[in-house]
């Protein structure tokens, strides 16, 4: 079965980096584009960042422009989120997600979802 296992989230200060790892399994991962989204509390489910299955051309939230950035390891599996100068207002599950239509968008769009990942960013 399709498997995406997030890692790397935690508890943070307000300024810190982190770095969010997604790993997959049981699809050809190079056929997927990949979706990170996050959900805070109280709040609906919406996309960070988002890459093409070839890696080519990435998506980024607004708010997240010139602070994250999306990045993937074909040969590995595995998808990334690097985050720095996060903010408390950041502190959300974090969703890994895998699609086979382009753009990912919204909750609509991916095929399979990972479990999420706490991150914590603290005043």
């Amino acid at each position: 079965q399709v498997q995406l296992v997030e890692s790397g989230g935690g508890l943070v200060q307000a300024g810190a980096s982190l770095r969010l790892s997604c790993a997959a399994s049981g699809l050809i991962f190079k056929k997927y584009a990949m979706g990170w989204f996050r959900q805070a509390p109280g709040k609906e489910r919406d996309v960070v960042a988002a890459i093409t299955a070839s890696g080519l051309t990435t998506y980024y939230t607004d708010s997240v422009k010139g602070r994250f950035t999306i990045s993937r390891d074909n040969a590995k599996d595995t998808v990334y989120l690097q985050m720095n100068s996060l903010k408390p207002e950041e502190t959300a599950v974090y969703y890994c997600a895998a699609s086979l239509a382009w753009p990912v968008l919204t909750t609509k769009t991916p095929n399979y979802w990972g479990q999420g990942i706490q991150v914590s960013v603290s005043s």
